[in-house]
């Protein structure tokens, strides 16, 4: 588990990319956490990396708070909508559906 936490915070912090990525498909493949359990620990995960990282570029005047503040609050409420979407789905569309979603990052990154 160490080692993931390592792998995903040096991948998010190099390439930007968020540690759900890393840390769902993890979960499930190595330790054998269901989908629901895996995307609710990632985000509990993610949280005090978040909290860190945004102080630490705060501290170099490197955050526009006014988008952070605005983009973030309307993001509260995507995130009650898309939690309760993602607890009422069944496990295994739910799972095909973040596949699905990588295979659609992956090939929008390969083809630019």
């Amino acid at each position: 588990m160490l080692v993931l936490g390592l792998v995903a915070g040096l991948a998010s912090a190099t390439l930007g990319i968020g540690g759900g990525v890393i840390y769902v498909p993890a979960l499930i493949t190595i330790f054998g956490f269901s989908q629901h359990i895996a995307q609710g620990t990632s985000l509990a995960i993610i949280f005090p990396t978040v909290v860190v990282a945004a102080w630490l570029h705060a501290r170099n005047d490197r955050v526009n708070w006014k988008v952070a503040l605005l983009v973030g609050g309307s993001g509260i409420i995507g995130a009650l909508a898309g939690s309760a979407l993602a607890l009422s789905l069944d496990p295994t569309l739910l799972r095909r559906l973040f596949a699905a979603l990588l295979i659609v990052i992956a090939i929008r990154l390969l083809s630019k």
